[in-house]
């Protein structure tokens, strides 16, 4: 069984003197089997409250490690995709006197 974290402690600690005080103070208990009574409930309810609060989670390392062991080995291939512009017919410009075509519009790449 794991130890307790500080924080399980913690929520256990106050729980059983939050819980065992409103008790006491509700019931308006006189006798001493009434306090023993009382004082059994706030014990359970605060390993309840400390057994049930949350446990630290996976580390981070082990984690990563999980993860890159379910990826790939060779990364996909990649593959080119087709821009916008590639679809889209570029009007051809000629320049004046037999000139070559003028390359209006386009950017380097």
């Amino acid at each position: 069984m794991p130890r307790p974290t500080a924080t399980q402690l913690a929520y256990g600690s106050a729980t059983v003197f939050l819980s065992t005080l409103a008790m006491l103070l509700l019931s308006q208990t006189q006798t001493g089997i009434g306090v023993a009574v009382i004082a059994i409930a706030g014990l359970g309810l605060g390993l309840l409250v400390a057994m049930t609060a949350p446990m630290p989670g996976v580390s981070r390392v082990v984690r990563r490690h999980v993860v890159r062991a379910k990826s790939p080995a060779a990364p996909a291939p990649l593959r080119a995709v087709p821009s916008p512009y590639d679809r889209v017919p570029r009007p051809r410009l000629t320049g004046t006197a037999g000139a070559p075509e003028a390359r209006v519009g386009e950017h380097s790449r």
